[in-house]
Parts: C-alpha cells; sequence; structure tokens
C-alpha cells in the first residue's frame, strides 16, 4: 500500500473512531480526553503515544503535519526518534 492510501485509511478509520467525540460546532472544543481514551482502548495506542498524537495534531495541524509526512516517506523514516 502506498502512503497515500494508508493516509486516507487512517483518516477514516479515526474519523469512525472519533466521530462521538468531536463537537459539532466548530467554535467548540472537542472532547480532547474522551478522544485519548479512545485512541488507547481502541487504536491500541499507549496513554502518552495518544496524548502526543493530540498534541501533535493540535500544535501543528494537518498543513505542516502532510509535509513532514511527506519528507519522512522520502526518507524512509517509518519510526522517529521518539519511540512511537
Amino acid at each position: 500500500m502506498r502512503a497515500g492510501e494508508c493516509v486516507d485509511s487512517l483518516v477514516s478509520e479515526y474519523a469512525t473512531l472519533l466521530r462521538g467525540r468531536l463537537s459539532k460546532d466548530s467554535q467548540r472544543q472537542h472532547d480532547e480526553a474522551g478522544m485519548i481514551e479512545e485512541l488507547v482502548a481502541s487504536a491500541d495506542w499507549s496513554m502518552s503515544g495518544a496524548r502526543e498524537l493530540m498534541r501533535l495534531a493540535d500544535r501543528y495541524g494537518a498543513f505542516m503535519l502532510r509535509n513532514a509526512l511527506a519528507i519522512a516517506v522520502v526518507l524512509r523514516k517509518e519510526d522517529g526518534v521518539q519511540g512511537f
């Protein structure tokens, strides 16, 4: 599976998994604590890994992370130095 197909699959998986925790109003905060719990319970993330995913998404957003993903793919970096 190519990287783009893998990302599409993950987006679909997480959209389904986190659907109940998303705020319907874009001005309101999402249920971040609930999302972290869901990632730990249903997506096999450790608590620290789930927190880090949420922190990255909040801090950098999709634009920066898409570009970081593209560079990581080019550099063939499947796992980073943080060990997640």
